[in-house]
């Protein structure tokens, strides 16, 4: 419940007195196109789908630290002072349950408000306990959780994430393989409870998990919140793709001073990063099909942790293309963001569109969420898809499905056609999300 949290959880907050916008959410500010474009039908999505509505939702979650919710947005320094007096009561008033916690997963952060048990099994059942707990304190009538935490050392692929009862069998084990985010996940999903994974950690992604998911009809999506520099990536790649522009290089770095500069500060946790960081431009541009324009590029990317800078981070990108007659050119990038300001909508998103899928009956991965994650869950046998575009296409078209309208290819052939170019009546508008329900986004 640190920087990305604190700072959802406020602009939520802000937003339901009217005291700020949730610029960067598809869910309250973007429309989708219905039909043709002479039918002049765009409702904005959250008229056109029944999302639940802001105002509903009501939170809680875990930390290694003790700071509430006002104290940790303070801390974290995203949004300053005097933004945040008009909810230091909502904020102050959520104060984080005990987290679960394990050196070996997360060298750089000493906890001090951690759970004890003797076993792993043990820390699952009182993370459900809690879970349990918060709704009947709240009444909240459906659930969500998003991990929000910190990048844990990646675990290698072990049997005991192979199956439900080797993974149940390991907590009791205290396998080695099982970091505190699988727990999490095992809790949320075990309850039929949505899950959605903001860091690159495996976390839901292992079979036992995704069999788990398909049993109890939770939906789950992941990995890692797609902000700053791989948001730009997965941007510039398609177009030179589009463009049948070669690639010799990319160089990419970063410079950033929050918790999470600091937890990628360890070898381990970067290397996780990195992993999340470097998949998404061989996806995207296809070194086997043109391996005369992408077969030889070099790509390098770095972290560096650098205090002064707190949660305004920076990304500089170095891009070494080539043209017409191999000539070189290039392209520099230099993205001075805010990362927590970028992942608050995307969490805000991914809580009403996975509340979404579980009332919708959609269980197990969500790919049609890969929009927003750097290193998207999708079926083992399948690769993830990267293209920003495409995934954009995709997340709008599902939801086109699920209101029975016409996916959207934008082949127009009808324009060309005038017996295909009728237009036809827009159908009558759907009944809007009730008023008043609560919904919980548990973050971590």
């Amino acid at each position: 419940m640190g920087a990305v949290t604190s700072t959802f959880i406020a602009g939520v907050e802000l937003s339901k007195k009217g005291l700020g916008r949730p610029i960067g959410s598809l869910t309250q500010l973007q429309t989708i196109r219905l039909g043709k474009r002479y039918e002049d039908r765009s409702p904005l999505i959250k008229d056109f789908v029944p999302l639940a509505p802001v105002e509903s939702l009501v939170f809680g979650g875990w930390d290694l630290f003790p700071d509430d919710m006002h104290e940790a947005a303070k801390k974290a320094g995203v949004l300053d002072r005097e933004q945040l007096e008009p909810v230091r009561r909502e904020l102050a008033a959520i104060k984080p349950m005990p987290a679960v916690a394990d050196p070996a997963y997360l060298r750089n952060l000493k906890p001090v408000h951690s759970k004890k048990g003797a076993s792993k099994w043990e820390l699952a059942r009182q993370v459900i306990a809690d879970i349990e707990s918060f709704r009947r304190k709240t009444g909240c009538e459906r659930l969500v959780m998003l991990w929000c935490g910190s990048t844990e050392i990646l675990p290698n692929r072990a049997p005991c994430h192979e199956s439900i009862e080797a993974f149940e069998q390991g907590l009791k084990d205290n396998d080695p393989a099982i970091p505190p985010s699988m727990i999490y996940a095992y809790a949320a999903i075990s309850l039929g409870i949505p899950y959605g994974n903001g860091a690159p950690n495996l976390s839901a992604d292992i079979p036992a998990l995704v069999e788990l998911a398909e049993k109890t009809g939770a939906p789950i999506a992941g990995k890692d919140f797609k902000t700053g520099q791989t948001l730009m990536k997965t941007t510039i790649a398609p177009m030179l793709k589009a463009r049948m522009l070669g690639l010799t290089g990319w160089y990419s770095t970063n410079i950033l001073g929050n918790r999470d500069g600091e937890v990628l500060d360890d070898p381990g946790s970067f290397k996780t990063k990195e992993k999340s960081k470097m998949s998404v431009l061989d996806t995207i541009l296809e070194p086997k099909r043109y391996p005369e324009l992408y077969g030889k590029f070099h790509h390098k990317v770095r972290i560096d942790y650098y205090p002064p800078r707190g949660d305004a981070k920076e990304g500089w990108d170095n891009i070494d293309i080539r043209g017409w007659m191999n000539m070189p050119m290039q392209i520099k990038i230099n993205f001075l963001c805010r990362d927590s300001i970028l992942a608050a909508p995307i969490a805000l998103d991914l809580v009403l569109f996975l509340d979404l899928a579980k009332r919708g009956g959609m269980k197990g991965i969500q790919e049609w969420l890969s929009f927003y994650f750097k290193s998207p869950q999708c079926r083992e046998d399948l690769q993830p898809e990267h293209d920003i575009f495409i995934q954009h296409l995709k997340l709008k078209n599902t939801l086109r499905l699920l209101m029975g309208e016409e996916v959207l290819d934008h082949s127009g052939l009808d324009y060309y056609d005038p017996e295909r170019g009728t237009p036809t009546p827009a159908p009558a508008p759907r009944p809007k999300a009730a008023k008043g329900k609560k919904t919980l986004a548990a973050t971590r």
